[in-house]
């Protein structure tokens, strides 16, 4: 495409399948001077997915040949590189983000306002830096699990991992008298969800920026009647023990960011720690645990070492 005004950057673009998305999400250092992003191409479709990366220059041949390495399924394909005015990326962030409705939610981008059903809440949550607006299959899903659950009463609630915010908001709005934490391993998420409560006109949210649950602030809230954890698979096997410590008796303990193929993986990995599967269901490729805590309060028999997580595995 060509440029309409100044060229502020540069997107190049490659095919890829979704392990090698996976890969690249789950690396921590690339050392690839560029901003990497991955995404399907064709919903559920396995292998068709796309690698963007956005460079300040216009890509060298060194460049290009780094990202390639990434996805060697596009074998001899040639990039597709586009310059980018700052105009670009606010069409970008917004585009196909249509509001999406979950039982009394609905969830919209500025550029697409929407009024609140019904007895139901509207939340403006943009594209921006942190993971949740609301359109990937695990935030909606659970969406749909809390909303489902708004008849039960909960008293002390913590959404771990939590992005933009967007499931501490559904829960604030479903139990207004309850003491709701949002924690996040990313400052930028704290921050993204503190502009959101703003937007949102949100209140009364702890917002905690820590990795998993063992954080002082964490635990010196804990028990948590419901524990909502939005993230990838891998983490929640490892944050398996430090959830299921910081839940009370019988908690609701609401786990989403895994594949179905990874479901047994999570499922053992909470029956370790005396959780029992309740509910799960299943869009496209991806799966939403309800699990019920023990009914007695677990207490990890060796002490959490959270330098263990980088050391898990799972299938695909």
């Amino acid at each position: 495409m060509s440029a309409d005004g100044p060229v502020d950057s540069w997107k190049t673009s490659f095919p890829c399948t979704r392990a090698e998305a996976e890969a690249i999400d789950a690396a921590d250092d690339l050392a690839i001077d560029a901003v990497l992003m991955t995404s399907e191409t064709i919903e559920d479709d396995r292998e068709t997915w796309r690698l963007d990366a956005y460079t300040e220059e216009q890509p060298d041949a060194a460049m290009i040949a780094a990202l390639h390495a990434l996805v060697p399924s596009a074998g001899g394909a040639e990039p597709t590189i586009e310059p980018l005015t700052a105009q670009d990326w606010v069409t970008m962030s917004q585009a196909g983000l249509e509001p999406i409705a979950e039982g009394r939610f609905v969830v919209h981008t500025s550029a697409h306002p929407v009024e609140a059903p019904a007895g139901g809440r509207a939340f403006l949550i943009d594209a921006g830096q942190a993971f949740g607006t609301g359109h990937h299959a695990t935030t909606s899903g659970c969406l749909k699990a809390l909303d489902a659950m708004a008849q039960r009463e909960f008293a002390n609630i913590i959404d771990i991992g939590t992005g933009t915010g967007l499931l501490a908001f559904a829960a604030r709005h479903l139990w207004p008298v309850a003491r709701v934490a949002a924690t996040d391993i990313d400052p930028a998420a704290i921050l993204v969800t503190r502009d959101n409560m703003a937007a949102n006109v949100v209140e009364a949210i702890d917002l905690i920026v820590a990795d998993g649950a063992l954080d002082d602030r964490i635990t010196a809230g804990a028990p948590y009647d419901l524990v909502i954890a939005n993230v990838l698979a891998g983490p929640l096997v490892s944050m398996a023990p430090e959830l299921a410590a910081i839940a009370t008796p019988d908690a609701t303990i609401l786990l989403a960011g895994l594949l179905e193929t990874q479901r047994k993986q999570v499922v053992d990995a909470y029956a370790a720690c005396g959780c029992t599967l309740t509910d799960a269901e299943v869009r496209g490729d991806w799966t939403i645990l309800t699990l019920k805590a023990g009914a007695q309060r677990y207490i990890p028999t060796t002490p959490i070492d959270p330098k263990g997580r980088d050391g898990w595995a799972l299938d695909i």
